[in-house]
């Protein structure tokens, strides 16, 4: 990561340690309140062949984009197919899960939330944690 004079920040993902959040997921978090932001924070999940991550919401709006693999999008009851460049938005307290789609293939997503103080709720647990506690510090 270089910080530039002017307080803005260039990222080199490949870089930044990845956190693992079970299940065959592991997250990259780029922008972050770390960093400066305040209004929105961003980063990487990659899942491996089959994983998914439960069923959650966010105290704010949330924007995904399939940047690899392919996904199932899960919403409302329904599920839908994602191809790479596909993107979603997801309002704040609306349940949802991305799942790989694929037994094999890994699957990439860059996620923006819309307040760097962004929370995840478990739907299953009811347990509400910040996004920033799922990363590792960044220097």
């Amino acid at each position: 990561m270089i910080k530039t004079d002017s307080a803005a920040w260039l990222l080199k993902p490949e870089a930044i340690a990845k956190h693992d959040r079970g299940g065959g997921a592991a997250t990259t978090p780029l922008v972050t309140a770390g960093l400066g932001a305040r209004t929105f924070i961003n980063g990487y999940t990659e899942f491996q062949g089959g994983a998914q991550i439960p069923f959650h919401f966010h105290n704010c709006e949330e924007s995904v984009m399939l940047v690899e693999g392919r996904a199932i999008f899960d919403i409302d009851g329904q599920e839908f197919a994602l191809a790479p460049q596909d993107v979603t938005y997801i309002p704040a307290g609306v349940p949802h899960r991305f799942r790989n789609a694929s037994a094999t293939e890994p699957m990439k997503i860059l996620w923006i939330y819309g307040s760097a103080d962004a929370t995840r709720t478990l739907l299953e647990t009811g347990e509400t944690r910040p996004i920033a506690a799922e990363h590792r510090t960044q220097s």
